[in-house]
């Protein structure tokens, strides 16, 4: 029983890392549109 507590708790320790470091890229990709957006606009109206 311990054994399995203990591999759950080094699962659930991994696992949260990772969840994070795609919730980061998404935001990273969101940033990077909005700029690319921002910088459409302004290449318009010059």
């Amino acid at each position: 029983m311990k054994k399995l507590a203990a591999l759950i708790a080094v699962a659930f320790t991994l696992a949260v890392p990772l969840h994070g470091c795609n919730t980061w890229r998404g935001a990273g990709q969101d940033v990077q549109k909005a700029g690319e957006k921002m910088e459409d606009s302004s290449k318009k109206r010059q």
